[in-house]
């Protein structure tokens, strides 16, 4: 079970960190070592991966998201490959009607917008994608995985958290050690606001990479978040981000329960919320990521119940500059031909 990100990895310092940053060095050769592979596969279709240099949080699902629907605005047929993180799917699976057991949240979102391959195999699940009527494969997650090769790596990083302590896993927050990142990716997509990116922009920017500005906004008329007392709750890699995103949209926010990334809801914890929404008057407000995940075939079920009271508040990334993601998305598109044999 992914638990949600410390917050000392996004202090300058701390004893933790210093403590486990032996291992944190032992782990980024790993991880670097594993990244320099030659990739074992190329697919016929243009790859474009959305990653993030960091462990959990920055907006992939949603930037994928974003980038699916203007390519599709293009005249293109873009698919999803996914890993389904917290689905139990075997091989590749594309998705059609399973439920976030089998494929994860994040597969269940994808899929509402174009057609979604989960396989944990990034080569076999290219292969599947080359054999349906897609024109482009859009990658969300797998940039620090090699096996694939991307024609272009479009990175996400949160304007609010940046790249933390710099330091990597378990030590801080990132994947790989970042030169070796750095090299590997070819455009910065900043999500929000604030200033802890400021210098991963100065180094795209002088490298001459592209780099784009975006925001979280609902993808709603968020008047209804002020109707009543809100009650939030969610399971994702930085919960407080869900909860701020509530209050800057309104929301009266009373309590907020923050749970583990991918969290199963257990039924305890699900009557403890609908009490508390009971005895306060208000409503439950979750992402769309926890909605999703929670299950409806259980009329007894007191998660099925929450699932049944709750709303999710759906949220989209918008770019700041439209022209800018197009130009990035027809250089994508243009790097591969989808009749082009190896």
């Amino acid at each position: 079970m992914r638990l949600e990100a410390p917050s000392w990895w996004y202090r300058k310092q701390d004893v933790l960190a210093s403590i486990l940053a032996p291992l944190g060095a032992l782990y980024g050769r790993i991880a670097a070592g594993r990244m320099a592979k030659d990739p074992a596969y190329r697919s016929r279709l243009p790859v474009l991966c959305i990653g993030n240099f960091t462990a959990g949080g920055g907006g992939k699902t949603p930037t994928a998201i974003a980038v699916a629907t203007t390519l599709k605005a293009m005249g293109r047929t873009p698919a999803f490959l996914t890993r389904g993180y917290g689905g139990a799917a075997k091989g590749v699976v594309r998705v059609a009607g399973q439920g976030a057991d089998e494929v994860g949240d994040e597969a269940l979102l994808l899929a509402e917008i174009a057609p979604t391959f989960v396989s944990a195999d990034r080569v076999v699940g290219a292969k599947a994608i080359e054999a349906s009527d897609a024109d482009i494969i859009v990658m969300d997650d797998g940039f620090q995985n090699p096996s694939l090769a991307k024609d272009i790596s479009l990175i996400v990083v949160d304007a609010a958290s940046g790249l933390g302590n710099g330091r990597v896993m378990p030590a801080g927050p990132l994947r790989a050690p970042l030169a070796g990142q750095l090299a590997r990716a070819d455009a910065l997509a900043v999500i929000g606001e604030g200033n802890k990116a400021a210098s991963l922009i100065d180094t795209f920017e002088r490298a001459g990479k592209p780099v784009l500005h975006a925001k979280i906004a609902p993808d709603c008329d968020a008047r209804w978040l002020g109707v009543l007392p809100v009650i939030g709750f969610a399971g994702i890699a930085r919960p407080a981000k869900f909860f701020a995103t509530l209050r800057g949209n309104g929301a009266r926010l009373v309590e907020s329960h923050p749970f583990p990334d991918h969290h199963r809801f257990k039924e305890r914890e699900a009557r403890r919320l609908l009490k508390a929404a009971d005895d306060k008057g208000a409503m439950l407000v979750t992402t769309q990521k926890d909605w999703a995940r929670l299950p409806d075939d259980d009329e007894e079920s007191a998660v099925t119940e929450l699932k049944n009271r709750s709303r999710a508040f759906p949220i989209v990334v918008r770019f700041e500059d439209a022209g800018a993601l197009t130009a990035l998305l027809n250089d994508a598109a243009k790097r591969r031909c989808p009749t082009q044999e190896d």
